[in-house]
């Protein structure tokens, strides 16, 4: 793997926005003038079943799109957790969304951040932006992309729909940056910084 790269699975139920975490990641990377190509695999049921979409940023010439070993995973739901954790890469960092999933990562030596986007998104007023609450802590933490990249990016995604989505999904990126700060992200072995 490239050092340039960065490799993301992001992982849950169908209907809970993991392609559009992914085209967010992915356009705001494309707004910094990075290379990028992603990729979308669902279930057999699209609402309800397990959907994954991964995300390859470099700086460089990406030559291979398949993710088989991400190093860094955005996790909304126990049966991704379950299936994608052992395929992280070691020294790698997750997140995980905490209301949807009743037992953390095992791994000891993932950095990771842990946020509770359900619970987030429902005091916003909207269940359906817990990925964009976990988007914004993804990045609050990583620094993979400036927030700003990403504001556009989701300005970009919702502005020909209905002006008011642009309005409470950056709220909810906002407010998924603000938990993150507020509770830190474990390193690997489990100290927090």
């Amino acid at each position: 793997m490239d050092r340039h790269e960065t490799r993301i699975i992001i992982a849950g139920f169908g209907g809970q926005g993991i392609v559009l975490i992914g085209n967010v990641i992915a356009r705001a990377a494309v707004i910094e003038g990075k290379n990028v190509v992603g990729m979308v695999s669902y279930g057999a049921e699209m609402r309800g079943g397990t959907a994954n979409a991964t995300v390859v940023i470099s700086s460089d010439e990406i030559f291979d799109p398949f993710v088989a070993h991400p190093d860094r995973a955005i996790i909304l739901n126990q049966p991704s957790l379950d299936r994608f954790e052992p395929q992280i890469e070691k020294d790698g960092l997750i997140l995980t969304n905490t209301s949807m999933i009743q037992r953390g990562p095992q791994r000891t030596d993932l950095a990771r951040i842990k946020v509770d986007a359900t619970q987030i998104a429902h005091q916003i007023g909207n269940l359906r932006v817990a990925n964009i609450v976990a988007v914004g802590a993804f990045i609050e933490h990583t620094n993979l992309l400036s927030m700003s990249s990403i504001e556009q990016a989701v300005k970009d995604l919702f502005s020909n729909k209905n002006p008011k989505l642009v309005e409470i999904n950056l709220k909810a990126l906002h407010a998924g940056a603000e938990q993150s700060r507020a509770t830190g992200k474990s390193r690997p072995g489990g100290a927090i910084s």
